[in-house]
């Protein structure tokens, strides 16, 4: 293996090839939206192939059953539609592919290996309506908010599978299943962590200009707290605190002693806090501005998830129906309550 750049190449070294290509662990195939093509690594992973573990459990979850017709959004390498062609048939398979190049090399690929399901070029948030209805939709890309054509495009009593999750952080699969009325809901069936779908991609906006050019602490307010950032780290914890705190974000800010600095943010542009954390330290030093008050937020959804019995995420489900999508524990009729927002 390069260990300079992380390459492995078939044609020099087929055994290390081999061993990397079929370890349980996902292998980014491309970076910055195909932008970089040099050696190495680019700046932000932005196509892969999913560790088997993870392909095998969504197609598990998905049922897939003979004579179904099945809508695919992520192309990708086309491996996940080549399993779904060898189990319903090509002439069963529609994969949708947002990224020109990779739908291209993905479609030689599956010619390659005798199988010709149809694919499509285009926004994979609007499915393909032109083959529908669908007895099965299966994402390949995380959402924040399920678009409403998969619902559209999928039978009655169909199912969707789909990476969900929420501007916080913390993802997870969700198994929906489509009712006659329009609306889908099912639980999570467990953790992942999926690039996002391009058509739901956000642009953070930078720390600096939550301050107003002033230096941080700039006009926040001071305080102590008993919850170290460190008990909301976890990726199931982060999910609960994103189904309560809405539209908000965290970033960590690392120092060399391993103390960093925990900063949270509002999509809108009004508030932020930091909590700082310092090892061997019960009590942390926050700094917060603006209308929300977003760490008092993150540990009121901290207590509650504290107090549910410290849900993970197989307790979760998801409805969605034409007024918005509801979070609920453990049954439908049991939302997760919205802290603020």
């Amino acid at each position: 293996m390069n260990r300079q750049d992380d390459r492995v190449i078939r044609s020099e070294d087929p055994e290390t090839w081999r061993a990397a290509f079929y370890r349980d662990a996902p292998i980014t195939t491309q970076w910055d939206d195909g932008t970089y093509t040099g050696p190495g690594k680019g700046k932000i992973p932005s196509s892969s192939n999913s560790m088997p573990t993870m392909v095998f459990s969504m197609l598990d979850a998905l049922n897939v059953q003979q004579g179904h017709r099945v809508l695919e959004i992520g192309t990708g390498s086309g491996w996940n539609a080549a399993l779904l062609s060898h189990r319903v048939g090509s002439e069963n398979v529609v994969t949708v592919e947002v990224d020109g190049a990779s739908a291209r090399d993905a479609r030689k690929r599956l010619n390659d290996a005798g199988f010709d399901p149809v694919s499509i070029i285009g926004d994979g948030a609007k499915g393909y309506a032109d083959a529908a209805p669908y007895d099965r939709l299966i994402a390949t890309a995380s959402v924040g908010s399920i678009p409403r054509q998969w619902i559209a495009q999928t039978k009655p009593g169909g199912i969707i599978v789909a990476p969900w999750g929420p501007a916080y952080g913390g993802e997870a699969v969700v198994r929906l299943t489509v009712a006659g009325d329009g609306t889908a809901s099912g639980w999570f069936v467990g953790s992942s962590a999926f690039m996002r779908l391009r058509a739901q991609r956000v642009q953070r906006t930078p720390v600096r200009e939550y301050l107003g050019g002033r230096k941080w602490p700039a006009d926040g307010i001071r305080s102590m707290t008993n919850l170290s950032p460190d008990a909301v780290g976890d990726w199931h914890i982060m999910f609960a605190v994103g189904a309560q705190v809405p539209e908000a974000f965290p970033w960590m800010e690392p120092y060399d002693d391993g103390s960093y600095t925990l900063w949270l943010r509002d999509t809108a542009v009004t508030s932020w806090a930091t909590t700082d954390y310092e090892q061997d330290r019960e009590e942390f030093e926050v700094y917060q501005s603006g209308p929300r008050r977003l760490w008092d937020e993150v540990e009121t959804a901290y207590q509650w998830w504290d107090a549910q019995g410290r849900p993970r995420f197989d307790r979760f489900g998801l409805t969605v129906t034409g007024e918005g999508e509801t979070i609920w524990l453990d049954a439908p009729g049991n939302p997760v309550p919205r802290v603020s927002g």
